[in-house]
């Protein structure tokens, strides 16, 4: 196979999934090696990027998907008439974060984390495709759901896999509750002092 057909053909196959594809099925595909697959991904990717085009072939975990730059959202928005998504609300974002931080979680472990009843939050996310079931925990009475991140949710954050979310700080570079009462005490004083 040429170089520009298998080019044609990656770019063929990414195009009609609609969906991301695990590179090993992509090259399957397209009939040739994984390897080859992954360097005709970057060459179109270097293509688009010379050509200054829409498209963009994003990496989600070990798959890609053919995607449209962010900045031609609003054209794209327009042309199919779809109303503005609301915004994720601060319990969304809450729940989100609890289960990206600790997948696989059950929705017991995130009311637990949040002191509240999440199945309502947890339905709207599922609903919106930013989480999924991840099967049934055995080992715990009642065998509940668990839930984790999806595809969806690194595209909407701009990640390719979970490991480029932002680390959360360990116990050292955070201070403790006595540290942050002295703090609060000295605030109060210097303001109380005006």
């Amino acid at each position: 196979m040429k170089f520009s057909e298998g080019m044609a053909a990656v770019e063929a196959v990414l195009f009609a999934s609609g969906e991301p594809i695990e590179l090993e099925k992509l090259a399957a595909a397209c009939e040739i090696e994984p390897e080859t697959a992954l360097r005709l991904v970057e060459r179109l990717n270097d293509r688009y990027d010379e050509q200054k085009s829409a498209f963009t072939i994003g990496k989600l975990g070990e798959s890609f998907q053919m995607m449209t730059r962010p900045e031609f959202s609003r054209y794209i928005k327009t042309a199919l008439e779809n109303k503005r998504q609301t915004p994720l609300t601060p319990a969304a974002m809450e729940v989100l974060a609890i289960v990206a931080y600790n997948q696989p979680v059950t929705r017991g472990f995130i009311d637990t984390v949040r002191g509240v009843d999440s199945s309502g939050v947890v339905k709207s996310l599922t609903d919106r495709g930013l989480l999924e079931e991840h099967g049934r925990l055995k080992d715990v009475p009642g065998r509940p759901i668990a839930y984790r991140t999806t595809d969806a949710f690194l595209r909407c954050f701009g990640f390719s896999s979970l490991e480029d979310m932002p680390k959360i700080p360990d116990s050292t570079e955070q201070i403790d509750l006595e540290e942050y009462e002295e703090m609060s005490g000295e605030f109060d004083e210097s303001d109380g002092g005006e």
